[in-house]
């Protein structure tokens, strides 16, 4: 093995020891999870794993936490939880379900949204903005709902600190493209980005590798024990 693959293995178990950390804890994650799980359509183990990811690279990180596509609120909810209150939590949502699939999103995901019938269609991925509003309620911290389009309410939003932890569940690679040019700038150094759909719809992935490329991050995507993906921002 060479000595920069050594590194590089090393870098990452360390990384991914960090994130599996206590597993005493996760009976507080699992509380999380059961208090929100009407208000998420995340499985238990991909849900408390984002959660783990939360506490174990993001407590000491100071600054503000995004979520960008929230459906009903529970993910941003759980954070809340885990997070605390010293933070503004942010839930950026058209509330009127995704847009259209378009081809760089792949097959996949065009047959996925015309199959209307589908278990997990979920309406589009639509929800009325009052169940945000009734799951942030539960978790006594400061939080705020922004309703449109993200391209339409991202570029011009005013953040009154950094953003410590961002999670993008866009789905497509417009949304996730424009969530990354508008948001990804102003996380923290070291602050971490989550990414839902990565592994599930190819469009989102493209987004990230293109939006990395072009401003030629050496920022890097990593894939937690659990299974989920996120970066690690390196300026």
């Amino acid at each position: 093995m060479s000595i920069i693959k050594k590194i590089a293995t090393k870098s990452k178990h360390a990384l991914n020891k960090t994130i599996n950390g206590d597993k005493t804890k996760d009976k507080k994650l699992v509380e999380a999870y059961n208090n929100f799980k009407d208000f998420t359509m995340i499985p238990q183990d991909i849900y408390v794993e984002n959660l783990r990811i939360a506490e174990a690279l993001v407590s000491n990180i100071k600054g503000d936490i995004v979520e960008c596509g929230v459906w009903r609120g529970g993910m941003s909810g759980g954070m809340a939880k885990i997070l605390g209150k010293n933070r503004t939590y942010y839930l950026f949502d058209s509330f009127e379900g995704l847009p259209a699939a378009k081809e760089i999103d792949g097959t996949d995901a065009i047959s996925w949204q015309k199959d209307t019938s589908a278990e997990n269609y979920f309406d589009n991925c639509k929800a009325e903005i009052e169940f945000a509003t009734k799951a942030m309620s539960k978790t006594a911290v400061d939080f705020k709902l922004v309703k449109g389009w993200f391209s339409d309410t991202l570029p011009e939003f005013k953040f009154e600190n950094q953003i410590a932890l961002l999670r993008l569940d866009g789905d497509w690679y417009e949304s996730t493209m424009d969530c990354l040019k508008s948001l990804f700038p102003k996380v923290a150094e070291n602050g971490i980005i989550i990414i839902d759909d990565y592994y599930t719809w190819e469009g989102c992935s493209k987004a990230v590798h293109d939006y990395l490329s072009l401003i030629k991050s050496k920022s890097r995507i990593w894939r937690s024990p659990g299974g989920v993906c996120y970066i690690k921002k390196t300026d």
